[in-house]
């Protein structure tokens, strides 16, 4: 017997023709391979930022947009992820490319322990506990038993990796090159699993759990098989920013990273993966503006900005591209 085919969870507005759809993906991805060559070495990177930002905003979207559970605990795992490439690196000689993997398991793990005694709590309860992992990561980094591996407040200073196989590339365009292939991953790899059956059990989950455990759905499991893949998403995110930035200190991991990423998710649109990249793009550069117009009051004029866009965007970047193919749409139509 066939079974009915379930409904889109993006709207139709944003699932335009599979043909126009891949067309633009593909103009997307040949404008980002042509960039590096194109643009100085410290926008290199920058965008590099971008992307490893995008990952760590798909791994929290996963969580919250996808699954429900609000979390300010995803510096903790991104500061895991870090760690994990930087003492490898430094300690063991581990190849780079290795490193990902790895923190990606360690950071699966972490975040599915975390995610058993969590199910216990939701909204706000929820997010003070994450709360709590975010603020004491920083301190554990620091603890004297463990400065031989973290460097403790010194933290680690990390080689910035060559182009291999004599490829006329820089480090930096290497290292946006290779970012950007493992972020192509990521966005696939999250895509596929939204619109898979575990995805549709995800979603229900967040939209009504009671349904969804009538519907034979196990809550417990889902949930915290959710907070462990959003854990690896924000880890290898961690685990390539610091081959990016070459150092990791335990203060670069702060609440505020949480915040940041929060931030990210927002105005890239919660529930909509490509809005990470806008995402990525604003926390990066919006700063940066912010402080050019004026250093003394950069939190302030970075604050009014935030506020502004969301009375002028509420649903962040996905409503401004939902606004644009309805038009597109009602133009066709005429």
């Amino acid at each position: 017997m066939l079974e009915s085919v379930p409904e889109p969870a993006v709207p139709d507005v944003l699932a335009p023709s599979l043909i126009g759809r891949n067309g633009l993906m593909l103009a997307l991805l040949a404008v980002a391979l042509l960039l590096p060559f194109v643009v100085q070495n410290f926008l290199i990177f920058q965008l590099t930022l971008v992307l490893v930002y995008a990952i760590a905003i798909i791994g929290l979207n996963l969580l919250t947009g996808f699954n429900g559970q609000f979390s300010l605990g995803h510096s903790a795992f991104y500061a895991l992820g870090a760690y994990v490439a930087a003492m490898l690196m430094d300690k063991v000689d581990f190849p780079y490319p290795a490193t990902l993997p790895v923190a990606g398991i360690a950071c699966f793990v972490f975040g599915f322990l975390f995610g058993l005694p969590a199910l216990r709590l939701e909204g706000v309860y929820l997010a003070l506990a994450t709360f709590a992992l975010a603020v004491a990561t920083p301190q554990i980094l620091k603890l004297s038993p463990l400065e031989y591996w973290t460097g403790g407040v010194q933290g680690i200073v990390i080689n910035k990796p060559d182009a291999p196989f004599g490829l006329p590339l820089t480090q930096d365009q290497w290292l946006y090159f290779f970012t950007l292939f493992v972020t192509v991953i990521m966005t696939v790899l999250a895509h596929n699993l939204v619109a898979s059956r575990t995805g549709r059990a995800m979603m229900a989950i967040r939209d009504n759990p009671t349904a969804a455990r009538s519907m034979g759905i196990n809550i417990a499991l889902y949930k915290s098989l959710t907070f462990g893949v959003s854990a690896l998403y924000t880890g290898i995110a961690g685990a390539l920013g610091a081959i990016v930035v070459q150092f990791v200190a335990p203060d670069s991991f702060t609440f505020l990273l949480s915040i940041t990423l929060l931030v990210g998710l927002v105005v890239g649109g919660v529930g909509w993966i490509p809005g990470a990249f806008f995402g990525g793009a604003f926390v990066l550069f919006v700063p940066n503006f912010a402080e050019s117009i004026s250093k003394g009051l950069s939190g302030a004029v970075y604050g009014v900005m935030i506020i502004l866009l969301i009375f002028v965007l509420p649903t962040g970047a996905s409503g401004l591209v939902r606004a644009a193919l309805q038009r597109l749409r009602a133009h066709k139509i005429q």
